[in-house]
């Protein structure tokens, strides 16, 4: 399936009104608010990844600016570029330039905001105060503690939850339904329990393996899931946890480098699989103590392989203790 194909099958099932939206109900009727009354704050959408905060933000614009969307709305990854020089720049000039089609205000999105360095942060509070009679704003975060104060302070805030597994596969047995996939209940389970809740995630998995064939069940998710990164990980942890330092270290260059999976998930499975495991809550409590280490220390921009690599020599070292 070529890139084209795939945004339109993914723009094909992505909600195009507050109404379709699934779970964080309390959430959406305030949304229904501001759409009727067509006016709103600034807003600020934290939650963590896949719960429909930028489809919400779309939808909100969509109906509070109507026919005149498209002229009115502009949606920016921070992340692309966090400086203040962009802020100064590229969000300033559209905030402070008119509507079109008579609307008292435009809308920008700022998705993944908290990647904002604190002095873009700075310049965009200034921005949003001097601009709010003719530009509101929506930022979207994953982390909303890394939005600063000052920026808090002038947006609702909008706390996103976990999509509950029943919306969740409901939705997932709706998109099977209508591009004629012969999905099981137990098939869409699965592929919930995989992906940990997160709808966009559910949505890829069930796309790719549409793409091998129309039949999707339990067996063959746990084949998918199960790639050859999933079992190098395990055999990693495995050999971490026997004292086999080198052959562990050597299964987490394979996953680095070969594979060219990305350390922030390998901190991700290697928690799923910690939590799994058939071992001691003493000794599970441990190991996710090092781990919670590890991945604020690649947050804070630490080496990558360096630091997997102690978490493997301490997880040894504490199954010896």
């Amino acid at each position: 399936m070529s890139s084209e194909e795939e945004l339109i099958w993914t723009e094909k099932y992505r909600p195009a009104k507050l109404d379709d939206i699934v779970g964080n109900d309390a959430i959406i009727l305030r949304l229904k608010q501001f759409a009727r009354t067509k006016n709103m704050p600034h807003c600020l959408f934290a939650g963590p990844p896949g719960v429909g905060k930028t489809t919400a933000a779309l939808a909100l614009a969509k109906e509070i600016l109507g026919e005149h969307f498209r002229a009115n709305y502009l949606e920016m990854n921070a992340s692309m570029d966090n400086s203040i020089r962009n802020v100064r720049e590229t969000v300033k000039d559209y905030a402070r330039s008119m509507g079109f089609g008579g609307l008292p205000f435009k809308i920008l999105v700022l998705d993944e905001a908290d990647n904002m360095s604190t002095e873009a942060q700075q310049a965009l509070r200034r921005t949003m105060e001097i601009y709010s009679s003719i530009c509101r704003f929506i930022l979207i975060c994953n982390y909303s503690n890394r939005i600063i104060e000052p920026v808090q302070s002038r947006c609702v805030v909008f706390r996103f939850s976990r999509i509950s597994k029943q919306d969740v596969v409901g939705r997932l047995g709706f998109i099977a339904k209508s591009e004629s996939i012969a999905a099981d209940e137990e098939g869409l389970n699965a592929i919930y329990e995989e992906s940990e809740g997160d709808l966009r995630s559910c949505v890829n998995t069930l796309q790719s393996l549409a793409v091998v064939g129309k039949k999707i069940d339990k067996k063959r998710v746990e084949e998918f899931v199960g790639s050859s990164t999933t079992l190098s990980l395990q055999e990693m942890l495995k050999n971490s946890l026997q004292g086999e330092l080198e052959n562990s270290r050597k299964k987490l260059q394979e996953l680095l480098y070969v594979s060219a999976l990305a350390p922030e998930e390998i901190v991700r499975q290697l928690y799923r699989e910690i939590v799994r495991a058939d071992m001691s809550d003493g000794l599970k409590a441990a190991l996710l103590d090092e781990l919670g280490e590890v991945e604020f220390r690649l947050v804070e921009g630490a080496d990558a392989e360096i630091q997997l690599t102690a978490f493997l020599a301490k997880a040894g070292l504490i199954t010896k203790s």
